[in-house]
């Protein structure tokens, strides 16, 4: 009996060995050459390698899925991370473009004015509430040669003049700063007045006072300054005339402009070294501090002083 056993153990291993062998030999053989017995292992073979490959897609799909996700998952991670870092490089190029624009605008202004000139960097403004530069603040000082009264312009036309100066700072007055006094000239006809700031909070405006009512103006001419004073050089563009009222009675016009200048958006100016009075003193109060540093830009608004 146990001989019995062992004989069909043996049979049964062989015959399991074979098994595979005859299943390839029957899968590759030319169809015309099979005998019956391929034919049989083909047509029992055939449930069980279906089942078999079903199982196995349905194991190995999810696993191939996942496996695959995780790949795109950081793929898409690197993608994000690239994008990123190229948006930051456009942005700082386009900030560097557009400062080579304003500086190449400036040194053309530089060139167009034909006097000395010192470029400055805008460091500090004030404004209203309603977000309107009424003053700013540069970088160079009385250590750079400056005072009170020289003209700063910018790529599009007149900003202003220095106000006070300290070692290493200066204040400008805008040209439309109610206390801002420049003898303009509209270009088109030739007709001469003095331009002062209104000093309003929501909106950057002046008018030409001491212009003749016999004078023709109307809106959209060009207004320059005319060289008198001594301040400012004459042909700097100072704005445009957006509004003419003639009263039926009285002398004179009334003219208000525009400037030309955006104030919110200085970052560099020149500043015409020539044509000013001798610095201003300090007021008091800013006698008391470092006269290394100097004050705060008061948020409440302008200061009040002489016309320059």
């Amino acid at each position: 009996m146990e001989l019995f056993r062992r004989l069909r153990d043996a049979a049964l291993s062989a015959a399991l060995l074979a098994l595979p062998f005859f299943l390839l030999r029957a899968s590759l053989i030319d169809p015309s050459r099979t005998t019956w017995l391929d034919r049989a292992l083909l047509t029992v073979a055939a449930p069980v390698q279906f089942v078999a490959t079903q199982l196995a897609l349905a194991v190995s799909e999810p696993i191939e899925r996942y496996v695959w996700l995780v790949e795109v998952k950081k793929e898409n991670d690197r993608l994000r991370a690239e994008n990123a870092r190229l948006r930051a490089a456009l942005r700082e190029l386009r900030g560097v473009h557009e400062e080579n624009r304003r500086l190449r605008d400036l040194l053309a202004v530089r060139q167009a004015v034909g006097v000395e000139t010192l470029s400055a960097r805008v460091i500090a403004r004030e404004v209203t509430p309603f977000f309107r530069v009424v003053r700013i603040r540069l970088d160079r000082g009385a250590r750079d040669e400056l005072r009170a009264g020289m003209a700063v312009i910018a790529a599009d036309g007149l900003a202003g003049q220095i106000r006070r100066v300290w070692d290493r700072y200066a204040d400008v007055l805008l040209s439309v700063d109610p206390t801002s006094a420049i003898d303009v000239v509209v270009r088109r006809t030739g007709a001469r007045g003095m331009l002062r700031g209104t000093g309003a909070s929501d909106r950057y405006l002046s008018r030409v006072e001491m212009l003749s009512r016999e004078d023709e103006v109307r809106p959209g001419d060009e207004v320059y300054t005319s060289g008198l004073g001594q301040h400012f050089p004459p042909g700097i563009l100072v704005g445009h005339v957006v509004r003419v009222e003639r009263a039926p009675s009285g002398l004179f016009q009334r003219v208000e402009v525009t400037p030309a200048v955006d104030f919110s958006r200085l970052d560099e100016v020149l500043v015409i070294l020539g044509g000013s009075r001798e610095q201003q003193a300090l007021p008091p109060d800013d006698l008391a501090l470092d006269p290394d540093i100097a004050p705060p830009l008061d948020p409440a608004g302008p200061e009040s002083g002489e016309t320059p």
